[in-house]
C-alpha cells in the first residue's frame, strides 16, 4: 500500500515548494526579485549574490522535500527559514520602500512558519 501524505507532510511540501519557486526566481532573475519585493534595483554585485542565494534556497527545498514522510530536523530547518525571512522582510518593508509582493511576502512566510512549527511541534511528539 502506497504512503498517503499526512497534513504534516503537505505542509512540508508547501514550504519546500515556496523556497524552491523563490530559489528559481532569484537564478534566473535576480533584479526582478528586487524589484517585485524591494520596490528597488540591483547593481551587478548584488545580482550575483541574488543568484547564489538562489542557488542555496534550491538547496534548501531539495533537503527539504518529504521523502517520504516530512522529518523533524526538515520542519525546523523550514520553521527557522520562514521565521527569520518573515522577520527581515517585515524589518525592510518598515524602514524602506517596498516593492508589490513584499508584504504578501511577509504574510507568507509567517503564515508557513506557524504552520510549519505546529507540525514540527507535532512531530517531535511522535
Amino acid at each position: 500500500m502506497a504512503h498517503r501524505p499526512s497534513a504534516t507532510d503537505w505542509i512540508a511540501r508547501v514550504a519546500a515548494i515556496e523556497a524552491g519557486a523563490t530559489g528559481l526566481l532569484l537564478l534566473a532573475s535576480p533584479p526582478l526579485f528586487a524589484r517585485l519585493i524591494l520596490g528597488a534595483d540591483l547593481t551587478e554585485p548584488g545580482s550575483a549574490l541574488g543568484r547564489l542565494g538562489g542557488v542555496v534556497l534550491i538547496g534548501l527545498a531539495l533537503a527539504c522535500w518529504p521523502a517520504p514522510t516530512a522529518s523533524v530536523a526538515q520542519l525546523r530547518a523550514l520553521t527557522i527559514y520562514n521565521l527569520l525571512v518573515g522577520a527581515d522582510l517585515a524589518w525592510l518593508g518598515s524602514t524602506g520602500p517596498a516593492g508589490v509582493l513584499l508584504w504578501p511576502a511577509v504574510i507568507l512566510h509567517v503564515a508557513l512558519a506557524f504552520l510549519v512549527a505546529r507540525a514540527w511541534r507535532q512531530a517531535r511528539r511522535a
